[in-house]
């Protein structure tokens, strides 16, 4: 089973779990104080060493949080996972390590360093604010790769701790595949490392929030720190890995999609409208629906609400079970969560023009 970050497919999460040894995140849950909504739902499946973690999130102790956003497309809903997550790191006073790829998206997209800057001010930087991330904190340091000399020096040394044979062995790199895109993951290694330079203040315990097809980052750079701790005594970086959110038509949420994904520019009356279109877990016929009851683990709308509409687990649990028993039908939920998502909207939207101010002055 071979993982690539830069192309969208389909995951089996058991069997990532089982092949690459990534633990249950359930196993830990009861350890951590008041842990997050994707925690308690299990959007958040797996882990890397978290349980280093914990105690120091407990007692709001020093430790880093490294996630990157590749300025590529559109924001989408499935997005908002990592801001949200973020967003409770920061409330166990851990320091937030940014880096925007812009390196990265000009050796895998083709995408110029100056597009790549415009799309991360004016879509995620304003978004990430918009949505209550505080970016202006003194505990919040983003950059953009190619603008930060640290990071420039620190991956040309890693880039000594690594051979073709390993990449191609990760990545599945062939002979031609241009040396830019197989510089970019090692650039990579170096925004999750970064934060235990001495510029940074030394060695710390730093976790890594990810998707599953970024992995094979979280693979390279464990091995690297391995290799590199004598000389910057680095500590092998933890993570947690999220579910994808299903898109409106099933599969994956994809920016490259159009009917795939809300995008978090769409107005208010368009998010709320392709709720309406989504894919359900309701059966081929109303009187079916009520004998049988409905799929809410196999419906997207249900999964908006588990993942960024319902706070309350108890109204979330009320839902499920009134679903299967055929005693809410799809209709209603629909309506119901297009409610909710036109007011996730509303809000989020008469935040972001002050929110772009705020990004314009990051950099």
């Amino acid at each position: 089973m071979l993982i690539d970050p830069w192309a969208s497919s389909q995951v089996d999460y058991d069997k990532l779990v089982n092949q690459f040894g990534i633990k249950k995140f359930q196993d830990i849950l009861n350890t951590i104080n008041k842990p997050s909504r994707l925690m308690r739902r299990g959007v958040i499946f797996g882990h890397r060493d978290f349980e280093k973690i914990v105690p120091l999130a407990n007692q709001k102790k020093e430790f880093a949080v490294v996630t990157g956003m590749m300025p590529s497309g559109q924001m989408h809903i499935g997005h908002k996972m990592v801001v949200d997550q973020l967003k409770w790191y920061a409330e166990k006073g851990a320091t937030l390590s940014l880096p925007i790829a812009d390196m990265e998206a000009y050796a895998a997209r083709g995408i110029s360093l100056e597009k790549a800057k415009e799309i991360a001010i004016n879509e995620y930087l304003t978004n990430y604010i918009a949505l209550g991330l505080d970016l202006t904190s003194d505990k919040v340091d983003v950059y953009l790769q190619s603008q930060n000399n640290l990071l420039k020096d620190l991956t040309f040394k890693i880039s000594k701790r690594a051979n073709f044979n390993e990449m191609k062995a990760i990545y599945g790199f062939t002979p031609s595949t241009n040396l830019a895109h197989i510089y970019a993951p090692l650039t990579q290694v170096a925004d999750i490392l970064i934060p235990q330079i001495p510029e940074k203040g030394g060695p710390k315990q730093v976790v890594v929030p990810v998707g599953v097809d970024q992995d094979p980052h979280l693979r390279l750079t464990r091995d690297i720190a391995d290799k590199m701790n004598e000389e910057y005594g680095f500590i092998t970086p933890a993570s947690t890995y999220h579910r994808f959110i299903t898109g409106l038509t099933g599969g994956k949420m994809s920016s490259s999609k159009p009917k795939t994904a809300i995008y978090l520019n769409d107005s208010p009356e368009e998010a709320e409208k392709k709720v309406k279109t989504a894919k359900t877990g309701g059966r081929e016929s109303l009187a079916e629906q009520k004998e049988l009851g409905g799929r809410p683990d196999e419906c997207v709308i249900y999964e908006m609400l588990v993942y960024h509409l319902l706070d309350s687990d108890e109204e979330l649990s009320k839902i499920h079970e009134e679903c299967k028993n055929g005693t809410l039908l799809c209709g209603a939920c629909k309506a119901r969560t297009g409610e909710l998502m036109k007011e996730l909207f509303e809000d989020l939207h008469s935040k972001q023009e002050d929110a772009k101010e705020i990004a314009k002055t990051l950099f």
